[in-house]
C-alpha cells in the first residue's frame, strides 16, 4: 500500500514509518524538522522536508498519490500553543486544512488523524473518560485538535474521504524528545542520567494515562484498513506524576554502579490551568479494533530510559 506519514521524522511518526516499511508498505514522509530528526527516517522511505502548513505539501501528496495518509505533524506543545497561539494555528488547523485540500485533488481514500486523548476532553466528569465525553480544550492546542477533527469530518462529507481519528494518552518511549516542554517521561529520564533533579509542578499527584509509543503505532496500524471512527488509545489506568518519577528513578539506579540513586526530585510551582486528572476509557479501539495497550508501565519506562542511556551524554 503506498502511504504517506506526516511528522514522519518525530517520535511517534518515525516509529509508525518504521513499521510501515517493515510490513511492505511504501512510504513518503513529510516533515520540516522543526523538531523531528533527519536521522530517525528510515533511506527506505522518501522524505519531503516540507511544511504541512505551506502550499508545497500538495505537491508532495500529488506525486506520491497515497492510499492512506497518516497526519501526525504538528506544534505539540502545550505551553507553546498558550505562548503563541497564532503560530500553533498555522501548523495544527490550517497546515491541517491545507493536507486535507491536497489528499480530496489527489483522490486519497483514508486519512488518519492524530489527536490527542488529554487535550481534547480537558477536565473531565467520568475517569476513564469515554469518546463520547463532550470535548472541552483548555488550552490552544487542545482546540486546534479539535478543529482538526471538525475539519476531517468536513472533508469527509464534502469529498468522499474516509476518516479515522486516534485520540492518545500521555505517549512516551524510545525517540521522545528530552529537550522540550512536552514528554515528561523523557525529560525526567534525561535529567536523571544527566545526575540532575527534575522539578514536579505541584505536588505532583495530578494523573495521565501513559501509553507506550509501540502500543499507539499498533493502533495506527488497525486504521489502515479498519472500520473507521474516533478512538482513545490508552491503558485505561491513571498514574500520578510522582508514581512516573518514582519508577524512572528506580531505572536509573538499576543501570548505575553499585545502583546509586540519582537526585531526588524537587517540588515547583503547580502550573496554573493544569488538568488533575486525565485517563482514558480505551473499550471502543478494544471491541471494534481488537486493539489493547500491551506494554505495562515499568517495563515501557525501562526501555526508555535504557534508550537515552545507550545515547550517552551528547544526545541528552
Amino acid at each position: 500500500m503506498r502511504v504517506v506519514v506526516t511528522g514522519g521524522a518525530g517520535f511517534i511518526g518515525s516509529h509508525l514509518t518504521d513499521r510501515l516499511l517493515n510490513e511492505g508498505h511504501q512510504v513518503g514522509v513529510i516533515d520540516d524538522l522543526s523538531s523531528g530528526r533527519r536521522e530517525q527516517v528510515s533511506d527506505q522511505a522518501r522524505f519531503y522536508e516540507v511544511s504541512v502548513a505551506s502550499e508545497w505539501v500538495g505537491r508532495v501528496i500529488a506525486r506520491e498519490r497515497p492510499q492512506v495518509i497518516f497526519h501526525l505533524a504538528a506544534q505539540i506543545d502545550v505551553r507553546k500553543s498558550v505562548s503563541d497561539p497564532l503560530h500553533d494555528a498555522e501548523v495544527n488547523v490550517l497546515g491541517t486544512v491545507q493536507l486535507l485540500g491536497a489528499a480530496a485533488r489527489a483522490g486519497v481514500a483514508r486519512v488518519v488523524f492524530m489527536s490527542s486523548g488529554g487535550a481534547v476532553y480537558g477536565d473531565t466528569e467520568v475517569v476513564p473518560t469515554p469518546e463520547s465525553h463532550p470535548l472541552r480544550p483548555a488550552s490552544p492546542y487542545g482546540a486546534a485538535k479539535v478543529a482538526g477533527e471538525a475539519y476531517l469530518t468536513a472533508f469527509a462529507t464534502s469529498f468522499g474521504l474516509e476518516a479515522a481519528v486516534l485520540r492518545p494518552g500521555n505517549v512516551y518511549g524510545p525517540r521522545q524528545d528530552p529537550h522540550g516542554e512536552a514528554g515528561v517521561v523523557a525529560i525526567v529520564s534525561s535529567l536523571l542520567l544527566a545526575g540532575r533533579a527534575p522539578v514536579i509542578n505541584g505536588d505532583g499527584r495530578q494523573t495521565r494515562d501513559y501509553v507506550f509509543v509501540d502500543d499507539v503505532v499498533e493502533a495506527a496500524l488497525r486504521l489502515l484498513q479498519g472500520p473507521l471512527g474516533q478512538y482513545n488509545v490508552g491503558t485505561c489506568r491513571e498514574t500520578a506524576v510522582v508514581e512516573v518519577v518514582a519508577e524512572l528513578s528506580r531505572a536509573v539506579s538499576e543501570l548505575r554502579p553499585g545502583g546509586d540513586p540519582p537526585p531526588n526530585p524537587r517540588h515547583g510551582p503547580a502550573k496554573d490551568g493544569e488538568q488533575r486528572r486525565s485517563c482514558l476509557d480505551c473499550s471502543l479501539a478494544a471491541s471494534r479494533l481488537d486493539w489493547r495497550a500491551q506494554v505495562a508501565l515499568p517495563e515501557g519506562l525501562r526501555s526508555t530510559v535504557a534508550y537515552f542511556a545507550d545515547r550517552g551524554p551528547g544526545y541528552l
